[in-house]
């Protein structure tokens, strides 16, 4: 397989867990939302991400940004936004979102179902970095002038 084809299979890997944890996150969450149980914090929490995630969305023009770790050809590497403080605002907001919802539930399954979601989007991280420096020339130093998922917090 080529190396092409294994960053593929890699990133399809990394965003099926992804996805699944998602949905565990959500499923586990959403009852104490529905029912106005969840705690203030949660709620802050889960409206930050939200914002976050439009807004890193809302700066990338479609098409530009893959769901994989693996940088689409011809991208663009987008240095507004929450992009100007943070390289992955996207996995920040993803992120946030399952804090809130383990924060909502409560139970050892919803806290380790986010240990997982972190675990897998710092996987994914580490490989869009390396790709990404292939990919861009400018990303070297674009990285050293941002911090990873939170501004100001290497």
């Amino acid at each position: 397989m080529s190396d092409n084809g294994v960053q593929r299979t890699l990133g399809s890997v990394l965003v099926a867990l992804q996805f699944g944890l998602i949905v565990l996150l959500a499923w586990l969450g959403l009852p104490s939302f529905l029912s106005d149980q969840a705690p203030a914090g949660a709620w802050v929490t889960s409206v930050a991400g939200a914002f976050v995630g439009i807004w890193a969305v809302s700066t990338n023009r479609p098409g530009n940004f893959n769901i994989r770790p693996v940088p689409r050809a011809g991208a663009r590497l987008v240095q507004q936004g929450p992009y100007r403080w943070i390289r992955h605002p996207m996995y920040t907001a993803v992120m946030a979102c399952g804090i809130a919802a383990a924060w909502a539930n409560t139970t050892w399954l919803a806290w380790l179902a986010l240990g997982a979601l972190v675990a897998v989007l710092v996987s994914k991280a580490v490989l869009e970095e390396r790709w990404m420096l292939m990919a861009h020339p400018g990303y070297a130093a674009y990285r050293r002038d941002t911090c990873w998922f939170l501004p100001w917090i290497a």
